[in-house]
């Protein structure tokens, strides 16, 4: 499958906010947006660009969205039908979906520095969901469930620095947390306000309904 595997805080750049892609580092005066508050390419320091119409606007946000969470275009798409598919409204439902996805959650719990992170971790196998390892990140977790870290992996070096900093992340209140035994469980389904995300999926759903 297709993926970007250039320097990716050109996407930060490109949406002018931080997507805290990078973990950590996005928190420093390392980070690329502090450094170069400009969209990248030969013309992003030209103060006299146009006013951005419209469609600009909705399909920044659907970059912004995709970004935030790794996904590629037809990832995207299909989680987008999914919610479509749900009861309420179409833009709640589809934030929902993409923090219920297991990579995101790993984030979140604290297990990983970035989503990134946590996509490998359950790609290699580090992760069980009520006592079964889970190797697919867009497994979509749901209410009860318990998310801890398979016992062989407990010494793993970068879940061990990653615990070390989910005090000052903190955990969302839709998932709770064990720290003595490396384990979360899902309290509620999350809603938009849970994810707190600097996008506005309104947008995102007048863009796919035209």
């Amino acid at each position: 499958m297709a993926r970007y595997v250039g320097p990716i805080c050109r996407y930060c750049r490109r949406e002018s906010i931080k997507l805290f892609l990078k973990g950590t580092r996005c928190l420093t005066d390392k980070c690329a947006v502090e450094r170069r508050s400009y969209v990248p390419g030969q013309h992003g320091q030209n103060k006299s660009r146009r006013r951005a119409s419209e469609y600009s606007r909705q399909l920044r946000e659907k970059q912004k969205l995709k970004r935030i969470y790794g996904l590629l275009e037809r990832q995207f798409v299909f989680t987008f039908e999914k919610a479509e598919r749900l009861k309420g409204m179409t833009g709640d439902n589809l934030v929902s979906l993409l923090e219920r996805r297991l990579d995101n959650v790993t984030y979140r719990l604290g297990l990983a520095t970035s989503r990134k992170a946590g996509r490998q971790l359950v790609n290699h196998g580090h992760i069980m969901v009520n006592g079964r390892k889970v190797d697919i990140p867009s497994f979509l977790v749901h209410q009860g469930d318990v998310i801890e870290v398979r016992p062989r992996s407990k010494e793993n070096v970068a879940i061990k620095a990653a615990v070390e900093t989910v005090e000052s992340r903190g955990i969302p209140p839709w998932l709770e947390w064990d720290h003595a035994h490396l384990k979360g469980g899902v309290r509620a389904l999350p809603s938009k306000d849970d994810a707190a995300l600097p996008v506005d999926e309104q947008l995102v759903v007048v863009l796919y309904s035209r």
